[in-house]
């Protein structure tokens, strides 16, 4: 057991820090196809949703609450996607992923449809500035 909380290398590589959460890290997924968010509670050696707290299970709960709610408002999203996964990573992580009708994976999952468009500089920098401030504010509430 590490007694040390360790980002995964292929979630650091895969996207950005955003904000951090009471509980967890949010991270910007680098695919400009969706406004998709990472949640990664702050926890050594956690691999599946029962391996957390009864407390942090309701942090978590409600970080993933204003994350949807954040996505919802700043993208007008048709609806928001929820999942915990972890078979190609095993650190327990939360995506949070805005939903279009017209998206191209609609209406099946995100996941192995085309390649995925990394941000371009500015359109990444303003992407992050702005969900940034969206979180800060959504995460004082909670």
């Amino acid at each position: 057991m590490n007694n040390a909380f360790t980002l995964h290398p292929q979630l650091a590589a895969d996207t950005t820090l955003v904000t951090d959460g009471p509980l967890s890290h949010v991270l910007l997924m680098n695919d400009a196809r969706y406004p998709w968010l990472i949640l990664v509670p702050k926890r050594p050696d956690l691999v599946d949703y029962d391996d957390l707290g009864a407390e942090d299970r309701k942090i978590l709960g409600d970080e993933v609450a204003a994350v949807s709610n954040v996505i919802k408002r700043r993208f007008d999203a048709f609806k928001t996607n929820v999942a915990m996964l972890g078979n190609m990573v095993p650190q327990l992580h939360c995506h949070v992923i805005g939903r279009f009708k017209d998206d191209p994976a609609w209406p099946g999952p995100v996941w192995g449809i085309g390649t995925a468009k990394p941000y371009d500089e500015e359109e990444g920098r303003d992407r992050l500035a702005a969900l940034r401030a969206d979180l800060i504010s959504a995460f004082k509430h909670l």
